[in-house]
């Protein structure tokens, strides 16, 4: 059978890149098409609208797609979950300069960054940040980022920036920081134009990032499918496929970038700023076993975080929100956690 699935170019993409690249989706007897989309809008408007059978997507994108909260209204479920954490916060280097935090823990970063921030909208000239969208795991981490500073997050400009343009936005000028998946913030720190501030991980544990979404109409589809991407998933968190991962998602279909910059996202050894300061942090894209079955306690981090912004309805949306994520097709796929 043959699927058309699509994803926007980032390391956590890569279990439905392997599920193609290294064979598991042809053992189940599956002919993947994969299509890198230009957008977070875009994959989801095509997969609502019926262009994709499956993507790699936001998690919270999902939920608020599924929940007619984004987008056109879709009947997609979640079988799989893809990965957690993954993210980090990027500044510009004239703002990190400027912030001088007392050190790199969590509290002083976020407390200076504060204190800029807020003296920049006092000044009439709010920070500006980019995120991947509004409904997205990185809108949240950017949210706690500036309440850990004491910062309130309405203080600061938040604006959609598809991830692969994110370093480009930085260097025009157009943000003064984002928070997007990797490789991105390496490719910024690579190219000198920004600094690691914060590590996704760091902000919110275990955050959930990707799912698998799938169209309720491939019915006998979805175990194969299911099977194939956790397979690949699993397969990739191996260290010892690290390096044939890293030169396999560099290709120009796929990331299109340096596999040394790509393969240091998954060792967990990040690369904060141009003079090489490291931070190691083993979780800091999580693809394991562990990370893969649907959970309830994903969507009711994700509602609570929806409801603190600002984009839930007064109606209690958990009910339908966790008959999206099924954990019964993950089961029915012959997947353990572990």
């Amino acid at each position: 059978m043959r699927l058309h699935l699509g994803y926007v170019p980032l390391c956590d993409a890569a279990p439905v890149i392997a599920a193609h690249e290294m064979g598991f989706a042809r053992a189940e007897g599956l002919d993947l098409e994969l299509t890198a989309e230009p957008s977070w809008a875009t994959l989801r408007d095509r997969l609502a609208l019926g262009y994709l059978d499956a993507a790699h997507i936001l998690a919270p994108l999902a939920l608020a797609s599924a929940l007619a909260l984004s987008g056109p209204p879709s009947d997609l479920i979640v079988p799989l979950s893809l990965s957690l954490n993954g993210n980090a916060i990027t500044l510009s280097n004239p703002l990190w300069a400027t912030m001088a935090p007392e050190s790199e823990r969590l509290a002083d970063v976020a407390g200076a960054f504060a204190r800029m921030a807020g003296a920049r909208r006092e000044a009439g000239r709010p920070l500006t940040l980019g995120t991947v969208h509004p409904f997205s795991s990185h809108t949240y981490q950017l949210r706690l980022f500036c309440e850990a500073g004491g910062l309130d997050p309405a203080a600061v400009r938040l604006v959609a920036v598809p991830p692969q343009h994110s370093v480009e936005a930085l260097s025009r000028g157009i943000v003064d920081g984002f928070c997007a998946g990797a490789p991105w913030n390496a490719v910024a720190v690579a190219a000198g134009l920004g600094r690691i501030a914060a590590l996704g991980c760091e902000v919110a544990p275990d955050a959930p990032e990707k799912v698998l979404a799938v169209a309720p109409r491939l019915e006998g589809a979805i175990p194969p499918l299911v099977r194939a991407v956790a397979h690949a998933g699993r397969w990739c968190a191996d260290p010892a496929n690290r390096t044939e991962l890293a030169h396999r998602l560099a290709r120009r279909p796929y990331l299109n970038l340096d596999p040394h910059l790509i393969a240091r996202t998954f060792e967990g050894t990040i690369v904060l700023d141009g003079p090489g300061r490291e931070r190691e942090a083993p979780d800091y894209l999580r693809l394991d076993a562990a990370a893969q079955e649907p959970r309830a306690a994903h969507v009711g981090w994700i509602l609570s975080q929806m409801r603190a912004a600002g984009q839930m309805p007064a109606e209690d949306l958990l009910p339908a929100a966790e008959a999206v994520y099924r954990p019964d097709l993950y089961a029915a796929a012959g997947l353990s956690p572990a």
